[in-house]
């Protein structure tokens, strides 16, 4: 398990729900007490959510059909003013305008507006590409998704059945921003900002409304992330060219790192949310919010959030984690039971950064995900001072700008193999189409050879077994020395006397006593006397064959 616990202990997503007449007041999200933090345990969606109000008729209080009767109340909507506009035509006629996009399309306009998702239209609408959506779950069946969902596997073990109402509620909502085409023509509902991408579902992670949570959040963490790598190599392997993940761990993995670096070895381009701990009680004391996996990896291209206005949102983690921004507060999206919904949180706007990646991989499908990335990050709008900074990183991203630099990154012979449209020679697929002389300083042709050739096996044994042989020389010399000092030594201490005692040795008149004892409490011999002959008071004792020295008898 995690050792810290949820960021929030009842997550909105717990709640039934609710509409909100259109002359009340909507709640702010991304604000404390309002904002709900969609927050799970051991791994946490990234999404709050609330009810869009100006979108849900009062009529949807009396049934709880949930989007049956808001398809109602806008056919009655459209009827009225249908039958306005027969009359109006009775009395005069005039040339009649275009249709008007219904209030979904219109309050989602100011999100594809703030990415340049229209200008980017005329160039990529994601066509032939296909995003893993790795989240809770998306419902295929709902009417701005239909046709466009593969199912992949249920990794969470929570056995919930899809018709369940708890069940790929947060998921949906991504998939419909990343890819929702709309319905009735393409004139209503949400429009992705990949349109006609594919979205390859797979499940690892159970909402907190969910029947399966309880026994979710008591998994261990190694089993949860495991999960996690197991979606990810799904998806690799089911031809993902784009991976985004709208979830979060407060560990790395092991086994995560390395299904993400076989990810970007197969040329998979990976977004995920940064997390939506920025107004997080230890986040002002540390100066930044804690790191959240997997946008942390390399690789892999966090994702903060921004209010309408361009400003981060609060609750957006603020680290080097996020590179890019996009909108993430009250971003309208399609629910698992058809309705609408104003989504929260780092989660809308990781799916709205991988939703331009899969307009560059549709166009550019050779263009490895280093490039991608380039693309994306080197071409946002409002950056911030110095170019970057840690809630917004380089700034709100722009689909039509990264269109036009992966145009010219193709342009230059990076897109690698198998692009249709950059007129490019297919390479290696190993290399990931760079060419020897485009980085690096010119490839391996321009290397210098090495000063010093690399030393062979054989020679790496020959210098083995001279310094083992130089030990061993080194080590019986010091032997036979030790072994011929240590005879000597004692020989020494013998005849002169100097065997171990514990006493001391004074002279009392004329005897010679000893004090103390030796160790082990026996008496010792008195030592022997000796004629020593005093020498005469004033003068200094010679040696007797020197001149001045005494005669014997003297």
């Amino acid at each position: 398990m995690l050792s810290s616990p949820p960021r929030s202990t009842l997550p909105r997503s717990t709640l039934p729900r609710t509409t909100i007449p259109p002359s009340t007041p909507t709640p702010s999200t991304g604000t404390p007490g309002t904002r709900a933090s969609c927050a799970v345990f051991p791994a946490r969606l990234r999404g709050a959510f609330v009810t869009l109000p100006s979108l849900v008729a009062r009529s949807s209080l009396l049934s709880p059909g949930g989007a049956a009767p808001l398809r109602l109340a806008l056919a009655v909507r459209r009827a009225s003013v249908l039958a306005a506009a027969v009359a109006a035509a009775l009395a005069v006629t005039i040339d009649a305008g275009p249709a008007r996009a219904d209030s979904v399309r219109d309050a989602q306009m100011w999100v594809l507006d703030a990415i340049k998702a229209p200008a980017a239209w005329q160039v990529s609408q994601g066509q032939g590409v296909t995003v893993a959506v790795i989240d809770s779950g998306v419902n295929p069946d709902v009417s701005d998704l239909a046709g466009s969902v593969t199912a992949g596997p249920d990794l969470t073990g929570a056995r919930t059945p899809e018709s369940d109402p708890g069940w790929g509620v947060h998921g949906t909502w991504m998939a419909s921003l990343i890819a929702g085409h709309g319905h009735d023509g393409g004139g209503s509902g949400i429009t992705g900002v990949a349109p006609k991408a594919r979205v390859l579902s797979i499940r690892v992670i159970p909402d907190s409304a969910d029947p399966g949570y309880a026994r979710y959040e008591h998994e261990p963490q190694s089993r949860i992330q495991r999960e996690l790598a197991r979606a990810i190599t799904y998806a690799v392997s089911h031809g993902a060219g784009v991976i985004s993940m709208s979830v979060g761990y407060d560990l790395p993995s092991r086994p995560v790192r390395q299904a993400l670096q076989d990810a970007l070895n197969h040329n998979v381009a990976v977004f995920a949310s940064s997390g939506n701990s920025g107004d997080a009680p230890g986040a002002r004391r540390r100066g930044h919010a804690p790191y959240s996996f997997p946008a942390d990896y390399p690789g892999v291209l966090g994702v903060g959030a921004l209010r309408q206005n361009g400003v981060p949102a609060g609750f957006s983690s603020d680290n080097l984690s996020v590179q890019v921004a996009a909108p993430g507060v009250r971003v309208p999206a399609q629910g698992r039971d058809g309705g609408y919904w104003l989504v929260s949180g780092t989660s809308p706007a990781a799916a709205l950064t991988a939703g331009i990646a899969a307009l560059i991989r549709s166009a550019y499908p050779g263009l490895p995900p280093d490039l991608v990335r380039e693309a994306i990050t080197t071409t946002t709008s409002n950056r911030p001072a110095g170019g970057y900074d840690k809630e917004v990183g380089f700034g709100t991203v722009d689909a039509a700008a990264a269109l036009s630099a992966a145009a010219r990154l193709s342009a230059q012979g990076l897109a690698g193999p198998g692009a249709p449209r950059t007129g490019l020679r297919k390479t290696s697929a190993t290399t990931l189409g760079l060419s020897a002389g485009s980085h690096f300083g010119g490839g391996s042709a321009a290397v210098p050879p090495e000063p010093v050739g690399a030393r062979s096996l054989g020679q790496l044994l020959l210098f083995c077994v001279l310094a083992a042989g130089c030990l061993a020389m080194i080590v019986v010399a010091t032997s036979r020395l030790i072994l011929m000092r240590r005879p000597a030594a004692a020989s020494d201490d013998q005849e002169h006397g100097l065997v171990t005692s514990a006493a001391t040795w004074r002279e009392v008149g004329d005897e010679v006593q000893a004090t103390g004892s030796p160790p082990d409490g026996s008496h010792l011999p008195v030592p022997p006397r000796f004629p020593w002959s005093a020498a005469p008071p004033g003068r200094h004792a010679v040696p007797l064959d020197q001149p001045g020295a005494p005669r014997p008898g003297e």
